[in-house]
C-alpha cells in the first residue's frame, strides 16, 4: 500500500508537470492515472486485499470531503451578496436551461439506452452536475492575460461564486436523498434532526463571526488543530444523516466567517496544502480507478451527446443573456469559459455512483465528459482570448 501511495504521487507530480504546459490543472494526471490502472493495475494485488482495498477507499473518501472543506472555504458570502443584476440573471438562465435539458437527456435518452429506470428525481440531480462551474481552473488564464478585473473576469467568477450556493442545494438535496434510501423509515428523523444540527451549527458559528475574530490563537499550529476539530466534528454528525459531503462543504463555510481575517489566509494556504498535496491526489485516482473504459468505447456517441448539451446550453444561454452587455465575442467566451467543471460535479456523481443511484454505464459516460471539458475548454478559452486580445479589456 506504502508503494502504490508513493507511485501515485510520484506519477501526478511528473504527469501533473507535463499537462500544466497545455493549461490543464495538474491534479487531472491523478484521474488518468486511476483510468488506467482501471484496465492495467500491476497493484491489483494489493487493492483486491479487502483490509487494503478498505484503507485506500477510506484515504480517497477523506480527500473527497477535503476538497469539499476547502471550496467551502473559498466561498464568500459577501461578494455573492454584492452580485449585479446581470450575474444573478445570467446564473439563473444557465442552471435553469441546463437542469432542464440534462434532465431530460438522462430521462429519455439515456434511459433506454442504459437499460436503466431512473426518475425525474435522480435526472434532475446528475443534470444539476452537469451545471456546476469550476471557475478554479480558469482564474490563472484570466490572470495571465490581465483581465481579473474586466467585465468579463468578474461575470466568470461572479457566477462561479453563485453556483457555490447552487452545489450547497443540490449537496442538501443529494443527502437527503441517500439518506432515505440507506436508512429505514423510522430513521428519516434522524436523518431529519442531524442536518437540522448541521445548519443550526454553521448559522450559529457565522452569526459569532465577529467573536472569532476576536479569539487568540497563540501560534498557527493551534489554529490548525482547531480547524481540524471542526472539520471532524461536522463530518461525524454528517455522517448520521448519510450526508458528510454536504457537512464538509458547511464546515468550510463556517470557518470561512469565524476565523480571524488576519490568520484567514495562512490557515487557508496551510489547508489547501494538506488537501491537494496529500488526499485529493488518492480521491482522483479512486474515481478514475471506478470508470470502465468499456463502456466508454461502447457509447462514445453518449458522451459527445452529454458535452454538446451542456456545452451548447451555456454557450446558447450566455450568447442571449450577455450579447448585449458584454458583446458577441465575450458572449462566447464567457459560454466557453463556464463550460469548464471541476470538483463539486465530480464529487456529486461519484456519491450517486457510491450508493447506488446511478449504473456503472452513465458514471463512466458522465466522468469521461467531465475529463472532456476539463482538457479542452482552459485550452480553446486561452486560444480564443490570445486570437482576440483586447476584446475583453472593458472594466466595471
Amino acid at each position: 500500500m506504502f508503494l502504490f501511495l508513493s507511485f501515485i504521487f510520484l506519477f501526478t507530480l511528473i504527469f501533473g508537470m507535463v499537462i500544466e504546459r497545455f493549461r490543464i490543472p495538474w491534479i487531472f494526471s491523478a484521474l488518468i492515472l486511476g483510468i488506467v490502472l482501471s484496465r492495467i493495475n500491476p497493484f491489483a494485488g494489493v487493492m483486491g486485499y479487502e483490509p487494503n482495498s478498505k484503507m485506500f477507499e477510506f484515504l480517497a473518501q477523506i480527500g473527497m470531503y477535503f476538497l469539499l472543506f476547502v471550496i467551502g472555504f473559498e466561498i464568500d458570502l459577501k461578494e455573492i451578496k454584492r452580485s449585479s443584476r446581470f450575474i444573478l440573471v445570467s446564473t439563473f438562465m444557465i442552471i435553469v436551461s441546463e437542469a432542464i435539458l440534462g434532465t431530460l437527456l438522462i430521462y429519455f435518452i439515456f434511459n433506454p439506452l442504459l437499460s436503466a429506470e431512473y426518475g425525474i428525481v435522480i435526472a434532475f440531480l446528475v443534470a444539476l452536475s452537469f451545471a456546476t462551474v469550476g471557475e478554479a481552473v480558469l482564474i490563472p488564464i484570466l490572470d495571465e492575460f490581465g483581465i481579473i478585473n474586466t467585465k468579463l473576469g468578474q461575470t466568470i467568477i461572479g457566477i462561479g461564486c453563485l453556483d457555490d450556493i447552487i452545489e450547497v442545494f443540490a449537496l442538501i438535496f443529494m443527502a437527503i436523498l441517500v439518506g432515505s434510501q440507506v436508512h429505514e423509515h423510522v430513521n428519516i428523523a434522524v436523518t431529519l434532526l442531524s442536518l437540522l444540527i448541521l445548519f443550526i451549527m454553521t448559522i450559529s458559528i457565522t452569526e459569532f463571526g465577529e467573536e472569532g475574530r476576536k479569539f487568540c490563537f497563540r501560534d498557527i499550529e493551534t489554529l490548525f488543530l482547531f480547524v481540524i476539530f471542526i472539520f471532524f466534528l461536522f463530518l461525524g454528525i454528517g455522517e448520521y444523516a448519510e450526508s458528510t459531503a454536504l457537512a464538509a462543504l458547511l464546515a468550510g463555510i463556517s470557518m470561512k466567517t469565524f476565523l480571524p481575517e488576519r490568520r484567514l489566509k495562512l490557515i487557508e494556504s496551510e489547508v489547501k496544502t494538506m488537501c491537494y498535496g496529500l488526499f485529493v491526489p488518492i480521491f482522483f485516482v479512486w474515481v478514475g480507478m471506478s470508470i470502465d473504459i468499456e463502456y466508454l468505447l461502447s457509447y462514445p456517441l453518449l458522451i459527445l451527446l452529454v458535452v454538446f448539451v451542456s456545452g451548447g446550453t451555456k454557450l446558447i444561454v450566455t450568447y442571449i443573456v450577455g450579447n448585449k452587455e458584454l458583446g458577441k465575442k465575450e458572449s462566447i467566451l464567457l459560454g466557453i469559459g463556464l463550460s469548464v467543471r471541476f470538483s463539486t460535479g465530480i464529487v456529486i456523481i461519484k456519491i450517486l455512483f457510491e450508493n447506488k443511484l446511478i449504473n456503472e454505464p452513465l458514471y463512466s459516460i458522465l466522468i469521461a465528459s467531465t475529463a472532456i471539458f476539463t482538457f479542452v475548454i482552459p485550452l480553446l478559452f486561452a486560444n480564443l482570448l490570445a486570437k482576440w486580445k483586447g476584446i475583453a479589456q472593458s472594466r466595471f
